[in-house]
């Protein structure tokens, strides 16, 4: 019976994680919407593990002159889009460690992370995609069973 009692608390928590997670993409994609129709937007990552994942998105003009900027920033999927202030007005191509001075050190990896996507895109280059934890699992797996090998 306990054990039936906690299959049930399981499967009730990860439905509660898939709604949440839902409203929080949701979010994500009419905060997107909205700054689509004022620019191209610029987006950077830095995903989190164990401390908080942040994103950025960044509306930017043709000359790069940032339109407006916001962000999502936690450790669970109850983070909400907010305003980044500080940054409207400023090129995105000339943003600097000065600009970001009242930025948290996670914060920070994600503005350099969406300076450097826009870079790479208006050059007219591709963004490399990085690995999944599983991918990395796997390479790590196919790097020791060569080692052996050899």
């Amino acid at each position: 019976m306990q054990l039936i009692i906690i299959m049930l608390f399981i499967a009730g928590a990860f439905v509660v994680q898939l709604a949440l997670g839902y409203f929080q993409i949701k979010h994500f994609a009419k905060a997107y919407i909205e700054l689509r129709k004022i620019g191209k937007v610029a987006i950077g990552k830095r995903p989190g593990r164990i401390r908080a994942g942040t994103i950025v998105l960044f509306a930017v003009s043709d000359s790069g002159k940032i339109l407006k900027a916001m962000k999502i920033q936690g450790v669970t999927v109850l983070a909400k889009v907010r305003e980044l202030k500080g940054f409207t007005g400023k090129n995105i191509k000339t943003l600097g460690e000065a600009d970001m001075a009242h930025c948290n050190k996670l914060l920070k990896s994600a503005i350099l992370d969406a300076v450097s996507n826009y870079k790479i895109i208006m050059s007219g280059g591709e963004i490399p995609e990085k690995p999944s934890i599983f991918k990395r699992i796997m390479m790590q797996a196919e790097n020791i069973v060569s080692v052996k090998k050899s």
